[in-house]
């Protein structure tokens, strides 16, 4: 009979090797999808005004989060392919300064007023990396394709 720590020791090694991460291109991006891995070019960053919150049931925003209100910017983001609104937060929008290459790990794509917006939350990683060789496709923008959710009835 094996002890439970004995029995626990292969499974450890096996999730201890760690899978090479994929990098796509902005084209291949769905709605709803998520774990994408990226390399992408800064092409624009506009600060968005943090809203709501404050007056809503008798609390002001500072009890709720003491770092004071988020911080976000939506970046136009591409690569070669296409590009993509991205919608970066807090420490996030130092980053993303344009003319900027960065990499995008773990992103998941948002769906906002049924356009596609790339986001990348407490599980990712967004990280600067050198200047990448190539020019940033502003002609395929998948933020700009609008979809409409569709129930099909079998």
């Amino acid at each position: 009979m094996a002890t439970p720590a004995a029995a626990a020791a292969p499974n450890t090694a096996a999730t201890s090797e760690k899978k090479k991460p994929v990098f796509v291109k902005a084209e291949s991006l769905k709605p709803e999808t998520h774990g994408h891995n990226l390399t992408v070019k800064v092409v624009d960053s506009n600060a968005v005004k943090a809203t709501g919150g404050a007056n809503r049931g008798g609390r002001s925003s500072a009890s709720l989060n003491p770092r004071g209100p988020a911080r976000l910017a939506e970046c136009l983001v591409g690569d070669e392919t296409g590009c993509i609104l991205f919608t970066a937060r807090n420490e996030q929008v130092d980053m993303m300064k344009p003319g900027s290459t960065v990499i995008l790990r773990n992103a998941k794509i948002d769906m906002f007023k049924g356009a596609m917006r790339l986001a990348v939350d407490k599980w990712g990683r967004v990280e600067v990396t050198e200047p990448a060789d190539f020019d940033v496709n502003q002609e395929n923008n998948l933020s700009l394709v609008e979809y409409e959710l569709v129930n099909v009835e079998e």
